[in-house]
């Protein structure tokens, strides 16, 4: 299993998908602090494990692909292709 999210996964996921933390925070039913302490940490987050996979399941959902560390290159995110018509 990958490793916990860092808090610029987050942060960066967030911007992909136009979310405020409010936003995250009410789709993975989490107190708004909750998201804002996990990205103002420095590296990895010190949320729960739960708190992490609620976090990780809806951004998933909205379409943000988690990517691990590979490399020197750090972890990150991206967006998962869109199925569709003109695809």
């Amino acid at each position: 299993m990958s490793r916990g999210l860092t808090s610029a996964q987050i942060r960066a996921a967030r911007a992909l998908i136009r979310w405020s933390a409010a936003k995250l925070a009410r789709e993975a039913a989490l107190g708004l602090a909750t998201i804002r302490r996990a990205e103002l940490s420095q590296s990895e987050t010190s949320m729960t494990v739960a708190n992490g996979l609620a976090v990780r399941r809806v951004l998933e959902a909205a379409g943000v692909i988690f990517i691990d560390e590979n490399g020197g290159a750090g972890p990150g995110v991206r967006l998962r292709k869109r199925q569709g018509k003109n695809d």
